[in-house]
């Protein structure tokens, strides 16, 4: 039997590579950071547009780029049971998923959470159904916001193949599992030029894992067995702990990776707010093209700024307040919308503005749902009619175009 732990064979580290520019998609980017991080054990099973990912690992792995175990599933409750599993043997472990695989996960995620097992996992997002389709919505992962995984979301293939191999160090240091988020299409599929790291300072940044909390057969035992309702609200109370402390452990593993690869992201990032006017607030590939409109709205002499979430749960409570001090009005774009309430960043962002003493004017608006394109005349009008407004308002604007 293979001892996963030891990581991957030799034979795979022959080819150490060098530092890189290539052309590729997300999905291909996800792909490669995997890699880079010498993931022992990938379990999957194939869903559009997360495909791709689950592909190009299995081609790496036919050829021998790729040593250790590859589990093609039966579907993907199997997957993240298998992820699970393994990880508590002490292993790295990765999936990735989409819209229906996610849902079907649902009970294992919670599971994943509850064992603290530093499962990472990459998610497509895609809508869900009814009706049917496959285009870029972030309900999916949103959907699972209380399962007690730490969630990203990333603007481009160069964020995720960077998140992903920051999730593991956060990961392992927290005892958390954590999902990294990456639209349909826009990303996963959009070509572009990412930078290869080189494997040496993959190395540096990932030492060889080495966790306390797993099984060892030399001791045998139980991991997350039944427990009194005092126990269970005690070992709850101390996953909130673990959570909570994630904020700094991001910001610090975020500072380490900038260091050693010369590129950071923080949990928020801040554009032009110095005197702006109006706020907008994005997460995902809408910053993209927000990030033009604010350039261009602002040579017309209109004072936009832009704050991106990257960091989503734990929510960057403090990071937002601060960010947002002194503004007056905020306009957040969700491309997701929770029924009978409204975008759920905007949900979000509301709770952790409450206690704010200058608490400035915030307005949902749902743009992109099922994939529709969010362009940059979309996102002026959405600017504008946020200048508009001096009033509260609670609904959501639906944006129909």
């Amino acid at each position: 039997m293979r001892d996963l732990r030891k990581g991957l064979s030799e034979e795979c580290r022959r080819d150490e590579g060098c530092s890189m520019k290539d052309f590729m998609t997300g999905n291909h980017a996800v792909a490669n950071a995997v890699k880079l991080c010498r993931t022992p054990f990938i379990a999957a099973y194939p869903i559009t547009p997360q495909t791709a990912i689950y592909e190009k690992l299995s081609e790496w792995e036919a050829s021998g780029l790729l040593k250790g175990i590859m589990m093609r599933t039966e579907s993907e409750h199997s997957a993240m049971a298998a992820c699970i599993a393994a990880s508590l043997t002490g292993v790295r472990t990765f999936t990735a998923t989409s819209s229906q695989g996610l849902a079907l996960m649902h009970e294992m995620l919670h599971f994943a959470a509850g064992c603290r097992a530093p499962v990472v996992m990459a998610n497509v997002n895609r809508l869900l159904a009814a009706p049917w389709g496959f285009w870029a919505d972030q309900l999916d992962s949103l959907s699972q916001r209380d399962t007690g995984w730490i969630q990203f979301y990333c603007e481009n293939g160069q964020e995720a193949l960077d998140t992903v191999i920051q999730a593991y160090r956060m990961a392992e240091q927290v005892y958390l599992p954590v999902m990294i988020s990456l639209e349909a299409f826009f990303v996963s599929h959009f070509m572009e030029v990412v930078d290869l790291p080189e494997q040496k300072q993959v190395d540096r940044f990932l030492p060889p894992i080495d966790l306390s909390h797993k099984f060892d057969i030399d001791k045998p035992g139980f991991l997350v067995p039944v427990v009194s309702s005092e126990l269970y609200r005690k070992y709850k109370h101390m996953a909130q702990g673990s959570m909570d402390s994630v904020k700094k452990v991001a910001v610090s593993v975020d500072q380490e990776f900038k260091k050693e690869f010369g590129r950071g992201y923080g949990i928020v990032e801040v554009v032009m707010l110095e005197d702006a006017e109006i706020v907008l607030v994005t997460a995902g590939s809408i910053t993209s093209t927000a990030r033009m409109v604010v350039k261009d709205l602002r040579k017309q002499g209109h004072k936009i700024g832009l704050l991106k979430i990257r960091l989503f749960r734990p929510f960057p409570v403090e990071a937002a307040r601060d960010a947002l001090r002194g503004k007056t009005r905020v306009a957040i774009i969700d491309r997701n919308i929770s029924l009978g309430s409204g975008g759920i960043f905007c949900q979000e962002l509301r709770a952790a503005l409450i206690h704010s003493p200058d608490h400035p004017l915030t307005y949902s608006y749902i743009a992109g749902v099922g994939g529709t394109d969010v362009t940059p005349e979309v996102i002026q009008k959405i600017a504008f009619d946020a200048l508009s407004r001096k009033e509260p308002m609670d609904a959501p604007i639906w944006i129909m175009e």
